[in-house]
């Protein structure tokens, strides 16, 4: 992860914060309140649930939402999920609140786990930083600008091996787009950690609080 360092650690700049996934995370930038631990941090504070989270990520965002859902609001089961928890709004047909949500929550959950693997971390994440007011840190920036660039590098060498023919740039490809999937796969399951962590700490800070209601 040392080529994080790379990349600014500054907050993002008016450009970043455009479009669906800039301004969801745009509204988080400017808080000041932190994660109790760092992104770098979260394997060494839960290693079980980041190494669990990576080997079934699906599953793992399905028990995450949970915890999630019932930490905002204890004893609510899946009565206020939402697909991404609107945070990236729709398109076209497909808004969320109308995708059957009501009738079929957890299913909803288990596709939204498997179809926007990226979508359903961060919407997990984005309830407990709006809960709490929190915001992102430098490390934050830094690896979600190195990450946002390689899935960029890998989609641009995946369209370039369509139109141009070398030897050897099936392979080449194919390395870019397996560092881009660890990368993605790595920093989803710190997300996944962290928020676990958050959730867990907060929760027994105010044990009576969650054990009455639920």
């Amino acid at each position: 992860m040392s080529c994080c360092f790379c990349f600014s650690g500054d907050k993002l700049s008016p450009e970043e914060r455009k479009g669906k996934y800039g301004d969801a995370w745009g509204q988080y930038a400017d808080n000041e309140n932190n994660f109790r631990v760092k992104l770098c941090g979260a394997p060494c504070a839960e290693p079980c649930c980041w190494m669990g989270s990576m080997i079934c990520f699906p599953c793992a965002q399905y028990k995450l939402r949970h915890m999630a859902l019932n930490h905002a609001e204890p004893g609510s089961g899946w009565s206020n999920y939402q697909c991404c928890q609107g945070m990236f709004g729709g398109c076209c047909c497909i808004q969320p609140g109308n995708l059957g949500e009501d009738n079929c929550p957890q299913a909803c959950m288990c596709l939204e786990g498997c179809c926007c693997p990226g979508m359903a971390v961060s919407a997990s994440q984005g309830m407990v930083m709006q809960q709490y007011g929190l915001g992102l840190d430098e490390d934050d920036v830094r690896i979600i600008r190195c990450n946002n660039c390689l899935q960029m590098l890998a989609c641009m060498a995946s369209i370039l091996n369509i139109c141009i023919d070398f030897d050897g740039d099936d392979a080449v490809v194919g390395i870019i787009n397996a560092v881009a999937d660890i990368v993605f796969c790595c920093v989803s399951g710190c997300m996944t950690a962290r928020t676990y962590h958050e959730i867990k700490e907060r929760e027994n800070e105010a044990p009576e609080k969650y054990r009455m209601e639920r």
